[in-house]
């Protein structure tokens, strides 16, 4: 067992390159197909429960191959998972944190123990080739080994200023019960990450994941248990939204909603989160992190090569479907075409394929994704120039071609919504000015990026350009816990910084007692 005071440092990934590294990844994907297509119950105060019902979730690469079945909780299922989390808080949130911090580093060692075996989960449930589906399993490696330590440092009384006569102190304390409700697409680091922050400081949670992922939330629970967490500390109800997301947010015993997804969805929680019900004796914390309409720009003195590659990168990895993806590409006229040209001739490389086969460009989500990207696409056609790509591809999955549009109007809905799949708007812009102007003109803040070699401007950017993670010279995406906190402003959330040390401090509450001598 790794000791919890040991320095934090990041989970390395695996070298995919290296033959004997992908046959041996190969050969667990191998084995989790034996596994494909059982059933996973939901988990109530540590006991296992079916409910007739099931949610199914299928290969996106190969939409008729089922991975498995996921039970359909319902409103009983609702009362009981808050009643058991309600139960496990008594104790729970009574522990030392250093006992919860033990926990967080065991979960850790046994992630990291069956790291390939998660990673081989996700290639079959999200469509993750297999950097992506390592790196998804590897923060949430760092998830909790950096929780561990944050939380040590909420242990001991806070500092105050002396006074005569006086004893002052300041302590935190857990909130209570709370929901967690995680996205699809990084689905387990995300899940993991918003689940072990609220639960190291001492809370109990029911925690909902994405109807379109819910297998992965079956191995974290038995993962879970593994590691030695008692009943009730995490509750899981899979199923519908319609079913459970609104009911989990209005119930009064809710003392907190964490949430990661989409903007609409996000305003729903925010405003039903907002409403005092019958019962409820406390305001409800809601934390948020809702996407983005993420832009690099590049100026006339940028590595076009660089910023090409890295283009490239941010824009498809992961079909485009991450909150940090680039969508916008905002280039300065001198250097336009050039670019273009470049990142064109990268796209037209990429495979597009199986990420059982580890395709650089893999299938998107389910068949609502699908059409959903593919709308955007034809919306834009009639407005903007199709440099490439525009199409979906074999009818095997829920595959659509890397696709760059050129000529986009800044203010059209190609350039302002968010499209979560492998799509570029282009943005020419007259000069560097114009560039951050642009950049600047969306009503998400969540990342951003500048490639240029003039100190002015990268000085410019680092005050100017407002997104809550702004990355010079590299790629919008692959924030690491730790060392890049992640989370944005306006309606890309309410910064909550993911992976910072700020985070575990969200789900405690301040104390202060004075006693005079």
């Amino acid at each position: 067992m790794i000791d919890p005071f040991e320095p934090y440092a990041t989970e390395p990934y695996s070298n995919f390159a290296d033959p004997r590294t992908r046959d041996g990844f190969q050969a667990e994907l191998e084995s989790v197909r034996a596994r494909l297509g059982q059933e996973w119950p939901l988990v109530i105060d540590g006991q296992r429960r079916t409910t007739g019902q099931w949610l199914a979730s299928h290969d996106p690469c190969k939409r008729d191959v089922l991975v498995g079945r996921a039970a359909a909780a319902g409103p009983n299922d609702i009362e009981d998972a808050f009643q058991a989390a309600q139960r496990a808080f008594e104790s729970w949130g009574s522990l030392p944190m250093v006992h919860r911090a033990r926990a967080l580093v065991k979960l850790a060692a046994v992630m990291r123990r069956r790291k390939w075996e998660l990673a081989a989960w996700e290639v079959f449930e999200a469509g993750k080739n297999y950097l992506e589906a390592e790196a998804d399993v590897a923060e949430a490696i760092d998830f909790c080994e950096y929780y561990a330590r944050q939380a040590m440092d909420l242990d001991d009384r806070l500092e105050t200023y002396p006074y005569p006569g006086e004893e002052n102190t300041l302590t935190l304390q857990p909130l209570g019960v709370g929901v967690v409700i995680p996205p699809w697409n990084f689905l387990l680091a995300i899940m993991v990450g918003t689940t072990v922050g609220p639960v190291v400081a001492g809370n109990t949670v029911v925690l909902k994941p994405s109807p379109k992922t819910p297998i992965i939330a079956g191995l974290f629970m038995d993962m879970l248990d593994e590691a030695g967490f008692p009943p009730g500390v995490v509750n899981l109800l899979t199923g519908e939204d319609a079913v459970l997301g609104d009911a989990l947010v209005d119930d009064a015993r809710t003392r907190f909603i964490n949430f990661t997804g989409s903007v609409g969805t996000g305003m729903r929680i925010y405003e039903r989160a907002s409403k005092v019900q019958p019962g409820q004796g406390f305001l409800k914390k809601v934390f948020m992190e809702m996407g983005g309409k993420d832009a690099m720009i590049v100026d006339e003195t940028a590595d076009l090569d660089a910023a090409a590659d890295a283009a490239i990168a941010a824009a498809f990895g992961f079909q485009g479907q991450k909150c940090s993806a680039m969508s916008r590409l905002i280039v300065v006229d001198e250097v336009h075409d050039a670019l273009v040209e470049k990142v064109r001739v990268r796209a037209e490389r990429l495979q597009v394929g199986d990420a059982e086969q580890n395709a650089d460009v893999a299938a998107v989500i389910d068949e609502v994704q699908h059409a959903k990207i593919l709308g955007f696409i034809d919306r834009a056609k009639p407005h903007a120039t199709l440099l490439m790509g525009g199409n979906a591809g074999s009818d095997a999955g829920w595959f659509i071609e890397p696709t760059i549009f050129t000529d986009v109007d800044p203010d059209s809905e190609l350039a302002q919504e968010e499209v979560f799949g492998p799509v570029v708007a282009v943005v020419r812009a007259r000069d560097f000015d114009h560039a951050l102007q642009l950049a600047n003109d969306t009503k998400y803040a969540l990342t951003g990026g500048l490639f240029s070699r003039l100190r002015d401007r990268i000085e410019r950017v680092r005050s100017e350009f407002r997104v809550g993670n702004l990355y010079i010279n590299r790629k919008i995406t692959g924030s690491l816990v730790g060392v890049q906190p992640f989370g944005g402003f306006d309606m890309s959330g309410t910064n909550a910084k993911a992976g910072g040390p700020d985070y575990i401090r969200l789900f405690l509450e301040a104390k202060t007692v004075t006693e005079r001598f």
